[in-house]
């Protein structure tokens, strides 16, 4: 099922349009909502980054599916690229009744890797709270050492220069981005840099203004059921930030679940040609469950 697409933008920044797709599958309105977001470590990506044969599940299922886009990194801090994303629900929610027959009291996040840090952020963040979420590769806690000290892995890479990584990026807002911007992820991660290039703060000088941003550290009671998939040779994101972000909703008794993929790297549910995997299927059709069972 492909469904009915349409793009708008769902907010306008000094005349820089910040847009979602939507699809809508054929079927009764009005319908639960996915609000899908794009990973890319906030530095870069699209709402095009969403599955071909996800997206159809999810349509299958009966949800319209909504793919934002959000302003990205270095050039947005992320105080701002939360404020979109905290517009991105409102508009869902006031706009999408009337514009495509969206249910406001049903609707559900997903995201991958930078994604899914978004995705649970919304479970603190937003007014109303989503009704689920779903993180994959996600991660709670953005100012870990994973992050904010050289990482091993990225060490291993050839060094990218201050110049080059420089040239990658620029000045004016942009909210999609190519692979060439990598190069400027590639530097953050050789030199621990990345949360004091995203977020305009120095997490060793300004620790309180993290508190606010980092999930893991916010989970409540009121915190919506999630679901959380990866896997545990994740080279990029570790594996134990799920671990970490399970053990706080279990601590505060908050539904949720970990699915754990064995020998499953970043983008392991895109890999040995997604969907038409028996494994990458089966744990695609758990995800229908969850947001069919919650929203």
């Amino acid at each position: 099922m492909t469904g009915t697409k349409q793009t708008f933008a769902y907010k306008v920044v000094d005349g820089h349009p910040i847009q979602a797709d939507v699809f809508v599958g054929a079927g009764q309105l009005p319908r639960p909502v996915l609000i899908w977001i794009h990973g890319g470590a906030l530095i870069s990506g699209s709402r095009n980054y969403l599955p071909e044969d996800q997206r159809a599940g999810f349509l299958q299922a009966g949800f319209t599916v909504v793919a934002i886009d959000y302003r990205l990194a270095p050039e947005t801090k992320l105080a701002e690229i939360i404020s979109d994303l905290k517009d991105a629900s409102r508009w869902v929610r006031e706009e999408g009744p009337g514009l495509f027959g969206a249910d406001p009291e049903r609707v559900a996040i997903m995201g991958q890797s930078a994604g899914g840090y978004l995705t649970l952020m919304t479970g603190f963040c937003l007014e109303p709270r989503p009704r689920a979420l779903v993180a994959i590769s996600g991660y709670g806690d953005i100012v870990g050492p994973w992050y904010s000290q050289p990482d091993p892995f990225y060490c291993g890479q050839p060094a990218i220069s201050e110049e080059e990584a420089r040239r990658a990026v620029g000045s004016l807002p942009i909210s999609t981005g190519g692979n060439e911007r990598y190069r400027f992820y590639t530097y953050c991660r050789q030199r621990g840099s990345w949360p004091i290039e995203v977020s305009g703060h120095d997490p060793l000088a300004e620790s309180e203004f993290f508190e606010a941003c980092c999930p893991v550290r916010n989970v409540t009671a009121n915190y919506p059921p999630t679901l959380l998939l990866h896997g545990n040779q994740d080279t990029d994101v570790p594996y134990a930030e799920s671990v970490a972000m399970a053990a706080a909703l279990a601590r505060h008794g908050v539904e949720h679940e970990l699915i754990t993929v064995e020998e499953g790297g970043h983008n392991f549910e895109t890999a040995n040609g997604g969907l038409k995997d028996p494994a990458n299927a089966a744990r695609f059709a758990r995800i229908i469950a969850f947001l069919s069972r919650h929203v």
